[in-house]
């Protein structure tokens, strides 16, 4: 079989792993125009620095031993496997890239022979593409369970990010969603391992940045327990992101019979992920449900400023930076406007704020300009 056949088999599959193609609402971007051949093998991906390529994600096999009850491609369920040798690979993503067709990749597998030996394989591709062919693009690669430190250290050569799945937020509950791999040590460990050798680096070198991913809704975890793992990933190991993938139902899995996953949880979650990791949250604050989830009709953000604003407004022109980062309509971007622009004068109106870029209609009813509250208009309430 050409590697171009097995690129249409194996690419797909990624549709699994969500990555740079999903912006930080957890919206996938659409499609780049590619040739018919190649849909599904090219997403349109954003990069860490905001640049937007178009990404070729792959995986270099489908053969797996793991037996995760909610995956398409777990061991012994049965559909076409494939298997890149890796200087195939790595030529066919040099071919695409001097085409024009794409300007990174992404590479991840299904796990077969443990994971250090997956790992290898991968490494493999990854060395050709950078020693052998010289490629420039971007590369993320995927850090495979039980990987050895030393392979992490070598694909963190190679990479400009590296991703490992958690897949859920804790022991119980990855113990429900893929009985054969343990948390702590094949998976969160790796994590660590990557922090440290981020916190290592030295020199000009690249250092790659790291992100995760969970399955959300597939053993009724709620949505305290994803976040207060989310936070300390940001927090303590640095994570650039975690992603959230809703649970859809695959045939012949062992969760075939159960519901998907409300794309509205996973809106509110990534939400609530990048309250955490830009906006100075504390998941104390998250104003979760009595089921320990967020509520589905209203960002997460606006449901706290409700509860904590409403009859205690911001004074605008006198607040910190962390407190006009709790006011709906103002991210981190907009409150460094805000203190910039104090310094050369009093903001008394709206469209001082509309100069700024702020979304005034979701800051209203929770601010005060010179001492007054904005007059209301009906609508301000919407999600």
């Amino acid at each position: 079989m050409d590697a171009l056949h097995k690129l249409q088999l194996l690419a797909p599959l990624t549709c699994y792993e969500p990555t740079e193609e999903v912006n930080p609402l957890g919206q996938t971007a659409a499609p780049p125009p590619v040739p018919r051949d190649l849909k599904n093998c090219i997403a349109q991906a954003t990069l860490p620095g905001g640049q937007k390529i178009p990404l070729l994600k792959t995986l270099v096999s489908s053969y797996c031993e793991m037996d995760c009850r909610y995956c398409a491609i777990r061991a012994g369920r049965d559909f076409h496997r494939e298997i890149f040798i890796p200087d195939e690979l790595a030529q066919l993503t040099v071919q695409l890239y001097t085409q024009g067709l794409i300007k990174g990749a992404f590479l991840s597998s299904a796990l077969m022979g443990g994971g250090p030996r997956t790992q290898d394989r991968i490494l493999a591709t990854a060395e050709i593409l950078r020693r052998k062919y010289r490629f420039p693009g971007y590369l993320h690669v995927k850090i495979m369970p039980n990987a050895e430190r030393d392979q992490i250290a070598e694909a963190m050569r190679w990479a400009d990010r590296v991703s490992l799945n958690l897949e859920a937020p804790n022991a119980q509950r990855l113990s429900e969603l893929a009985p054969r791999k343990e948390f702590s040590g094949a998976l969160f460990q790796r994590l660590r391992w990557v922090d440290e050798l981020r916190r290592a680096a030295t020199g000009p070198g690249r250092v790659p940045s790291a992100t995760t991913q969970f399955v959300v809704g597939a053993v009724g975890e709620p949505d305290v327990e994803l976040l207060t793992t989310a936070a300390y990933l940001y927090r303590e190991l640095r994570l650039a992101r975690t992603y959230f993938s809703s649970f859809s139902p695959v045939p012949d899995t062992p969760l075939s019979d159960h519901a998907p996953s409300d794309p509205v949880r996973e809106h509110r979650l990534y939400q609530a992920s990048f309250l955490l990791r830009d906006y100075g949250f504390d998941v104390e604050e998250l104003p979760f449900v009595q089921d320990g989830n967020l509520p589905r009709d209203a960002d997460p953000k606006l449901a706290w400023a409700r509860l904590h604003l409403t009859y205690a407004p911001v004074e605008v022109n006198t607040a910190d930076r962390t407190t006009l980062l709790r006011i709906p309509g103002i991210g981190p971007k907009n409150a460094d406007r805000i203190v910039s622009a104090r310094r050369l004068g009093t903001l008394a109106d709206l469209r001082d704020l509309r100069h700024l870029g702020i979304a005034t209609q979701r800051a209203m009813p929770f601010i005060l300009l010179n001492g007054k509250q904005p007059p209301r208009q009906l609508g301000l309430w919407a999600t």
